[in-house]
């Protein structure tokens, strides 16, 4: 799934090069996504051993490396990635905000892929339902569930992924494309989470009803409300 997502990637951001940002050469587009295919990597796992369990992490961290066991993080491999951004966009002499801008329409058809490779492995599913599309899952007892995966396939994948290439096909300001970005996804995340079960280590962590998931999307949301508000120049 992440070969899918890093592929279809590819050729989309060539496609948005010719077609919507002639300031990125072929070359450069390259060697963005190739640093943003190792960062989403690294800053998966590491955000997942970092805010989804680390006891078990420093009890043997043998086991970081291991990831044929799962255990990836969207939002560690945000601070991943970013932090590919902005080494390239130093490198390159480009703007920070113009790199995010160019990349994050190309995002949501990875996590597309990513939440199918989660149903695919039955894993990270719903609660308890007695909607007819509930789903048995071999690892989730014997009572149909929501196939929370597939809710944010459609919502942080297509929907976003849709409403990311429409808006970013004119010019914004700086910054405007990835605050959009942050804000879908932060909205459709914290509202799946509510019917998702959360992570057995951690449960529900804040009032009873937060997970780990919904106040990692706080601040994003935040950022995101930001960048899309503020008053720049294109």
């Amino acid at each position: 799934m992440y070969l899918a997502g890093f592929i279809l990637g590819w050729f989309l951001g060539h496609y948005r090069a010719r077609h919507y940002a002639p300031h990125f050469t072929k070359q450069e587009v390259d060697d963005l996504l190739t640093i943003a295919m190792l960062s989403v990597v690294i800053g998966g796992r590491l955000g997942y051993v970092l805010f989804y369990d680390p006891a078990l992490y420093l009890q043997d961290p043998l086991e970081i490396f291991k990831i044929w066991n799962g255990g990836m993080s969207f939002h560690g491999g945000l601070l991943g990635v970013l932090a590919a951004f902005w080494y390239f966009a130093k490198t390159r002499h480009k703007s920070f905000l113009e790199v995010t801008d160019f990349v994050t329409p190309l995002v949501p058809q990875a996590i597309f892929f990513g939440r199918l490779g989660n149903f695919i492995n039955g894993e990270l599913w719903g609660k308890t339902t007695e909607l007819p599309w509930g789903i048995i899952f071999p690892t989730g007892g014997p009572w149909p569930r929501h196939p929370s995966q597939l809710y944010e396939a459609l919502l942080e994948g297509v929907l976003l992924f849709i409403i990311l290439n429409i808006y970013a096909n004119r010019p914004r300001p700086k910054g405007a494309v990835a605050g959009l970005f942050a804000i879908g996804y932060a909205v459709s995340r914290f509202v799946i989470e509510f019917i998702r079960v959360p992570d057995p280590q951690l449960g529900y962590i804040a009032f009873g009803w937060l997970t780990m998931g919904q106040l990692l999307c706080m601040p994003m949301l935040l950022v995101g409300l930001w960048l899309f508000c503020r008053k720049q120049e294109t």
